[in-house]
């Protein structure tokens, strides 16, 4: 199988290498800067496409789009027009209206289109929703969701991020989504920025932190928090607490958190720097996943819907911080049929 990889940075590299380890699997990377995507294919053992045009035009039989946010729709397009099962890193679009019209090109052409949210392969959290779905912990009554990143990304990347709660926190979105099996009905949001980077996020209209209050449709409440500036490194758990029992995503001896008992665990030696490090083999997971969906062995594990509906709890969260008050999250709507 050949799978082309459009997008040569920094999780195109690492699709790349992961794909081009694969057995039974011709990895070909392209990029709108020819000489990153030749660079990378010869760092990783793969082929290098002339042009981002040739992975759709019968040079591959499925493709990997980790290309910038703002090229996503028209590549999800593009390779549904060419036929190709396609693996998009999230988000399908930065606004609904764009992640509808994305929708619809796949559902129209009847392309497989897999949705990159990875941490529905992590271990951890993989644990968490079979202890929950077995009743192991009773009657889940709170959760609590953290993502925190060591430092604020580049300038150019907020411009164009869509905010701390459609590139950060939509994971949490999906991963509640995921674990419970409920929908968010309703969300309360709070933001703020300070500190040495305030200048750089109030310029690009978003916040360094955040906290949500989300409620579940059947009356649980989660809280979600991110934060741009966690200077002890990566951090992401989510708790699960129950009438039973109470689980912990992300809780390891590598875990960013020094306890203030005497008797508590030490700071971790080597704390996670970063979320390539800390989900590497959710990353190879969910492309060993894609590779088997579009061999025809397994169904698709994340449909690019999913991507909607995360997306949906944060534009309610992003209108909740700015009128500061609750907002009801609506169902996501189907895309409408494609024109003939």
């Amino acid at each position: 199988m050949r799978i082309g990889v459009v997008g040569a940075g920094r999780i195109g590299a690492h699709h790349a290498a992961v794909l081009a380890a694969l057995g039974g699997v011709e990895c070909v990377v392209a990029d709108a800067d020819h000489d990153r995507a030749a660079a990378l294919a010869a760092r990783v053992g793969a082929r290098a496409a002339p042009s981002p045009e040739a992975v759709f035009d019968g040079g591959a039989d499925a493709v990997v789009i980790a290309a910038t946010t703002a090229a996503h729709p028209a590549l999800i397009a593009r390779a549904a027009r060419a036929g190709l099962p396609a693996f998009c890193e999230k988000p399908v679009a930065l606004d609904v209206p764009g992640t509808l019209r994305a929708l619809r090109e796949a559902d129209a052409a009847g392309t497989l289109l897999q949705l990159g949210f990875q941490r529905r392969f992590d271990a951890g959290f993989r644990a968490a929703r079979a202890a929950l779905r077995a009743g192991r912990l009773g009657r889940v009554h709170t959760i609590r969701a953290v993502t925190s990143d060591p430092a604020p990304p580049p300038a150019a990347f907020l411009a164009q991020s869509g905010g701390l709660f459609r590139d950060c926190l939509v994971h949490d979105f999906d991963a509640v989504r995921w674990l419970t099996g409920r929908e968010v009905t309703e969300v309360y949001a709070r933001g703020a920025t300070g500190g040495a980077s305030a200048a750089l996020f109030r310029e690009a209209g978003d916040v360094d932190t955040a906290a949500v209050l989300l409620t579940l449709d059947d009356g649980t409440l989660v809280t979600a928090t991110a934060t741009r500036c966690n200077g002890a490194g990566y951090d992401v758990r989510m708790e699960l607490s129950g009438e039973l029992d109470q689980w912990v995503v992300g809780l390891d001896a590598r875990t960013p958190a020094t306890s203030a008992e005497p008797a508590g665990p030490p700071p971790p030696a080597r704390p996670w720097a970063g979320f390539l490090e800390r989900f590497a083999p959710a990353y190879r997971a969910e492309l060993e996943a894609f590779v088997a969906a579009v061999r025809g062995e397994a169904p698709n594990p994340c449909p690019g819907r999913e991507g909607l509906c995360a997306l949906l709890v944060a534009e309610a969260c992003e209108t909740s911080r700015r009128e500061n008050r609750p907002v009801r999250v609506g169902a996501a709507p189907a895309p409408a049929p494609a024109p003939d």
